[in-house]
């Protein structure tokens, strides 16, 4: 029986440091990247198990749909149990599943393995509202901002890694690197993280799911933010599932590392993510997100010119991470401070939307890319820009665009 006290009973101290903030962050990052590994790596994992440019990228989506599982099934338990040895556990497992992907024999079995290396990096949504918890109110918005960094840093960062380990050791070596590290933070996590107590603990599993569904169907706020957060990271995954082959073809006829470092061009989002948060703190989300839309739609004019013009790829891909993370933490500001007792079931609803939007935009890009190139992924990810800006705009009409709006029922 272990000697630590229960979750139930244990105060976590008001306020949180730079150093556990920093943890979190990482902790946040590392999980995340597992499920982008692959994207850099999709010609050269085609070529090696023999399968089309169209079936590679069905690793992308994979991982999308096991992570956006995740989200609705999983991730609600950081609100019944102790936080701490729930991320140990599932950054452990994640590691299992890694080691599944790195010796996989054939396509179908790495498909399945990726599937669940989605699954369990969801945990990564689990650190984020417990973040939340752990910071004080003047300081939630910061807090929240800085892990995100670390989320989105692990995002692009993990193609940068990807592209260069492959390039020495091939791309089973980036999953194995990716296992070991998942266990090393599995150890730093429990040994360095206070006990972080569950705000529900009372409650039931299906009881737990349920309100999931209540919450979304009494708050508007929540369901515009899911809707716009679906948009972006739709947005995000077209770009990102497409670029690797543009960037494999001519004109550039690039290799997996090179393709890999154009990830570190997507990384300026993650110096708008603290940004983010402290305009959340002053009170000025509403105009972050109109400038956040507004930008992510004038990306993609830039990305059509990026097929045969470097500058504007690059000028494209900066503006569109730029967008996409200062619209996550505005939306997340928002809806956090709406439900301070459910921070991980509205997460739970939210980054689902998100990563729904996310699967269906990789599989429509890896599909559409075959058929109509990179300039017909390029008007896909521009109408979904629009329509989230008149999702935005209906949501002003209508008087539930402000994180201050009422509660009540559809």
């Amino acid at each position: 029986m272990s000697a630590e006290p229960s979750a139930a009973t244990t105060r976590t101290p008001a306020g949180i440091g730079r150093g556990l903030v920093l943890l979190l962050a990482i902790t946040c990052g590392a999980a995340v990247a597992n499920i982008y590994y692959a994207q850099p790596l999709l010609p050269i994992i085609g070529q090696a198990l023999r399968v089309s440019e169209g079936t590679a990228g069905l690793l992308v989506t994979a991982s999308q749909v096991g992570y956006a599982l995740a989200l609705a099934l999983l991730v609600p338990l950081g609100d019944v149990l102790e936080r701490r040895r729930l991320v140990s556990a599932l950054l452990g497992v994640t590691a299992l599943t890694l080691l599944g992907a790195a010796f996989a024999p054939g396509f179908a079995a790495l498909l399945a393995a990726v599937a669940l290396v989605g699954v369990t990096s969801a945990v990564a949504q689990i650190v984020v509202p417990m973040s939340a918890s752990l910071a004080d109110d003047e300081s939630r918005g910061r807090v929240v901002g800085t892990v995100m960094s670390g989320l989105l840093i692990g995002i692009l960062g993990a193609r940068t890694l990807a592209g260069f380990v492959a390039e020495l050791g091939g791309w089973r070596a980036v999953f194995g690197l990716g296992a070991a590290l998942m266990l090393v933070l599995a150890v730093v996590v429990r040994l360095v993280l206070p006990l972080v107590p569950a705000p529900a603990p009372d409650t039931s599993y299906p009881r737990l799911l349920g309100t999931v569904l209540a919450l979304i169907r009494d708050d508007p706020v929540l369901r515009v933010r899911m809707a716009l957060a679906a948009v972006g990271f739709a947005c995000f995954s077209v770009l990102w599932t497409a670029v690797s082959f543009l960037l494999a073809a001519p004109p550039y006829v690039y290799g997996p590392a090179t393709i890999g470092l154009f990830g570190l061009a997507g990384l300026a989002g993650a110096l708008a993510a603290p940004l983010a948060g402290r305009l959340a703190d002053r009170g000025h989300a509403l105009r972050t997100v109109t400038v956040g839309l507004v930008t992510l739609a004038v990306s993609w004019a830039f990305l059509g010119l990026g097929g045969v013009s470097l500058a504007a790829l690059l000028a494209g891909i900066v503006l569109l991470d730029l967008a996409q993370q200062s619209l996550q933490i505005s939306h997340q500001s928002a809806i956090y401070a709406r439900h301070p007792q459910a921070r991980s079931r509205v997460t739970t609803a939210f980054v689902t939307s998100a990563f729904a939007g996310g699967a269906v935009g990789s599989a429509a890009a890896s599909t559409l890319y075959v058929v109509a190139g990179w300039v017909g992924v390029c008007v896909l990810g521009g109408v979904i820009a629009l329509i989230g800006t008149g999702i935005w705009v209906l949501a002003h009409v209508r008087g539930i665009a402000s994180p201050d709006a009422p509660l009540r029922t559809a």
